[in-house]
């Protein structure tokens, strides 16, 4: 081996990191998180255990940051129990959730329910997800006025969270479970806004977009993909959208957070000593080269009263 290759091979990984240092601070400064983030009371709608470590760390690590002032809780809605290991699985969620910013064990929660049963076979009903949500962050009254109304309502729609995160329509890993929590999502908050023709929806629905398999297991290269497909997407979306959008809300269409190198091991932590019984050979694999573990880039799903 020639002298040149070895110093090209000692370069590399100084590189790769300079690199990644780099275009972490780049998009924290030039992407950061839009005025509907901030002091938010923040639901994170995930299916399993180790999703919120798998594929939203960068999203927890950038959204608990104190300076942001948000409130930040988990709801899942399995306990993972597909290989008998529910109740270990509960317990890891919150070690998970405690390394990844979450503030206090009492805000992760966690259902065991007969109707969400974890499984790659399991089809949960989107309707049954919706109900959830309503009972869970529906104010009593406007489930009551929601519930009776038969012409459009006079008050505004209401709810006990401002900003809901979950997975998109093709649930990253095209898991049927996680597929199943975006239309719920959705159409709860249809409900939400049903009889409301005009106003706002209270509650800003986020989702973490699928990407191809390539991309999917790129790391931190990825950044600049999204980077660069989020700045097409909000000036496509700018010229042809909603005139009656403002600039700082079609800002917030797409979100997009990236971890250093100390938030990437907050987040590999979160998984290897957070959710120990699920760190088969694989999972290694994800951790180390998974972009989700690096990069989030969350898309804004606007709904309307109708």
């Amino acid at each position: 081996m020639s002298i040149s290759t070895l110093v090209y091979a000692g370069l590399a990984p100084i590189i790769f990191l300079i690199f990644w240092v780099t275009t972490a601070f780049l998009t924290s400064s030039s992407f950061p998180p839009p005025r509907t983030l901030y002091n938010k009371r923040i639901i994170l709608l995930i299916a399993h255990p180790d999703d919120e470590a798998m594929f939203f760390s960068p999203t927890l690590l950038a959204l608990t940051d104190p300076a942001l002032g948000n409130h930040l809780k988990i709801l899942c809605l399995s306990t993972g129990n597909a290989d008998g290991l529910g109740e270990t699985r509960k317990n890891e969620l919150v070690e998970s959730a405690m390394k990844l910013g979450v503030r206090r064990k009492e805000d992760v929660f966690v259902l065991e329910d007969e109707r969400f049963k974890d499984g790659m076979d399991q089809d949960w009903n989107i309707t049954e997800i919706a109900q959830v949500l309503a009972d869970a962050f529906v104010p009593a009254p406007s489930k009551q006025r929601l519930s009776t109304a038969t012409e459009p309502l006079q008050d505004k729609p209401s709810a006990t969270i401002d900003v809901l995160i979950t997975f998109d329509a093709g649930g990253v890993s095209h898991h049927p479970n996680h597929r199943a929590l975006y239309a719920g999502a959705v159409l709860f908050l249809r409900t939400l806004m049903r009889g409301y023709s005009g106003w706002k929806c209270p509650v800003a629905l986020y989702a973490l977009p699928t990407v191809n398999i390539l991309r999917k297991y790129s790391s931190v290269f990825d950044a600049l993909v999204t980077m660069t497909v989020g700045a097409i997407s909000n000036v496509t979306g700018g010229l042809a959208g909603d005139k009656k959008i403002s600039r700082a809300e079609r800002g917030a269409e797409r979100v997009l957070f990236m971890s250093g190198l100390q938030r990437y091991w907050r987040a590999r932590e979160a998984m290897v000593k957070g959710h120990r019984s699920q760190m088969v050979w694989f999972r290694w694999g994800w951790i180390t080269i998974g972009r989700y573990m690096v990069v989030n880039d969350l898309k804004r799903e606007r709904i309307v009263g109708s």
